[in-house]
C-alpha cells in the first residue's frame, strides 16, 4: 500500500483549482468545436445520400419477441430495437428493392432474456439464420450478393459470434452466413475474430430520456477526482478471479479502494447519474467485452473517459476523436492509474471538457425518440452512406456460391 499522505494535500490542492476552472467553464458554457473532419462527419446529414429497404418478416422475428418481455426496450442492448423503429419512418427508406442501396432484416435477437435481465445468445444463432433463409428463398436481393449489400444490428457481448464469454465467442466465431453483410455492432476489439473487416461500431443503448432527467445545474463544480461503480470481480461466473475484465477491474479495486481521490464501489446509487456529473474522470473498464454504456453516460454528462480496454475499437470512430476527449490507459498500468491522471495538466483536462461539452458529440452517442438530427441513427446511416457506391465484385454471377450453408456448430443448424 502506497503512502498517500505527502502527496495527498497537494492533489486535494489540484483537484480543488481543477474544479474552480471547471467552475468557470460551466457558468460561461464554452464548448469547443471539433477541429478537422471529424466535426464535419458527425455533422453529415445522410439524407438523399443512400436508399434503405427493410425487409417485412414475420413477428416472430420481432414484434412477438417484444411483446413477451418488454424489458428489452431499455437494456443496453436494444439499438436492435429502436433501429428498427426508426428505419420504418426515415426519409431513406425506400419501398422499392429495386432501387435500394442497402437492404435491413429486422430481427431481435438480443430480446431472449433471463429473469435477471440478461440476453441468452444460444437460440440467436439459429433466429439469424432462420431470418436469412426466409428473405433468400422470398426475395432475389440477397442470392444476387449474398449478403454483401445487407446490414444487420447485433448488439450482444461479441456481436455475431454470439456468446457472453470471450473464449467461447472466440470458438465460435462469426456466424457464417454473416461473413459477407456489414455488421452494425457495439462490439469493436482490433484484431478479434468477432470484429471482421467493414462493421460499423455503436454506442450501446443508454435510456436518453432517463439521462436528461438526471441532469443537475451546470455550475455545480466537479468535486468527485475519479469515479465508478460496478463489479470488481464476478465470483459467479468466474470463480477463480482473473478471467473476468482480464484483471483489470480488480487491479483498480486493489491499489486504489483506499485512494481518497478515487470514488469507486461496487454499490449503485440512485445518484449515479449526478456523482458522474460532479467528477473529473469516469473509469471505463472493460468487463466481459471491452465495451459498456458506462463509456455513453461519461461523454453525455461531461465526464472524462479513462478507456482501460486494449485494443478497443470505440463507436464511431472515424467520426469521434476519442484521442482528444479520452485518456486511453493500457490494462498492464492500471496499478499507475493515480499517477497517469494526476500528471495530466489541467488545461489538457479543461480542453477534453469543452469538447465533451459540443452538442454534437453528445447526440451522436444516443438513440432518442424522436430521432434527431446528428443522433446515432443517422451516424449508422453516414456510415453505410461511406461504403457506397458498391464495388461491383460484390455481386454474384448466375449460380455463384461462397457461403457455406452448413458450416458452424451443429446446434445452430437445428430449426428455429
Amino acid at each position: 500500500m502506497r503512502n498517500w499522505r505527502w502527496g495527498f494535500l497537494l492533489l486535494l490542492h489540484f483537484a480543488f483549482l481543477l474544479g474552480t476552472e471547471a467552475f468557470k467553464f460551466h457558468k460561461t458554457q464554452r464548448t469547443e468545436r471539433i477541429s478537422g473532419s471529424a466535426g464535419d462527419v458527425l455533422e453529415d446529414d445522410p439524407v438523399g445520400r443512400l436508399k434503405v429497404f427493410v425487409y417485412e418478416l414475420p413477428s416472430k422475428y420481432n414484434k412477438k419477441i417484444l411483446q413477451k418481455d418488454p424489458r428489452c426496450l431499455s437494456h443496453m442492448f436494444a439499438a436492435e430495437i429502436y433501429m428498427h423503429r426508426f428505419l420504418l419512418s426515415s426519409p431513406v427508406r425506400t419501398l422499392n428493392p429495386e432501387e435500394a442501396d442497402w437492404f435491413y432484416t429486422p430481427v431481435y435477437t438480443t430480446c431472449d432474456l433471463t429473469p435477471n435481465g440478461l440476453p441468452l445468445p444460444f437460440k440467436s444463432p439459429r433466429m439469424m439464420r432462420s431470418a436469412i433463409q426466409l428473405i433468400a428463398s422470398n426475395w432475389p436481393y440477397w442470392n444476387r450478393t449474398e449478403g454483401a449489400d445487407h446490414f444487420f444490428i447485433v448488439p450482444h457481448d461479441f456481436a455475431a459470434c454470439f456468446h457472453y464469454q470471450e473464449e467461447k465467442a472466440i470458438g465460435r466465431g462469426i456466424l457464417p452466413l454473416l461473413q459477407r453483410s456489414t455488421l452494425v455492432q457495439t462490439f469493436g476489439q482490433r484484431n478479434h475474430v468477432c470484429l471482421k473487416d467493414g462493421s460499423i461500431t455503436i454506442p450501446p443503448y443508454a435510456p436518453p430520456q432517463k439521462m436528461q432527467s438526471h441532469f443537475i445545474p451546470p455550475d455545480i463544480p466537479r468535486s468527485i477526482f475519479v469515479y465508478f461503480r460496478g463489479l470488481f470481480y464476478d465470483v459467479g461466473n468466474d470463480p477463480e478471479g482473473g478471467y473476468y475484465a482480464r484483471g483489470a477491474r480488480a487491479a483498480v479495486w486493489e491499489n486504489f479502494k483506499d485512494n481518497p481521490l478515487f470514488d469507486i464501489s461496487t454499490e449503485h446509487p440512485t445518484t449515479y447519474y449526478e456523482d458522474m456529473q460532479r467528477a473529473i474522470f469516469c473509469l471505463c473498464p472493460l468487463g466481459w467485452a471491452p465495451w459498456s454504456p458506462r463509456l455513453v453516460e461519461a461523454v453525455i454528462f461531461g465526464c472524462i473517459p479513462v478507456i482501460i480496454a486494449d485494443d478497443i475499437v470505440l463507436p464511431f470512430a472515424d467520426a469521434i476523436p476519442w484521442e482528444e476527449i479520452g485518456v486511453f490507459v493500457a490494462e498492464k498500468d492500471v496499478p499507475n492509474l493515480d499517477t497517469i491522471l494526476t500528471s495530466i495538466p489541467p488545461e489538457e483536462i479543461l480542453r477534453k471538457q469543452r469538447l465533451l461539452a459540443n452538442p454534437s458529440m453528445k447526440q451522436a452517442m444516443l438513440f432518442p425518440q424522436p430521432a434527431q438530427s446528428g443522433d446515432a441513427f443517422h451516424q449508422i446511416l453516414n456510415g453505410l452512406a461511406r461504403k457506397l457506391p458498391h464495388d461491383r465484385t460484390v455481386f454474384l454471377t448466375p449460380g455463384e456460391k461462397i457461403l457455406n450453408w452448413t458450416a458452424g456448430p451443429v446446434g445452430d443448424l437445428k430449426p428455429w
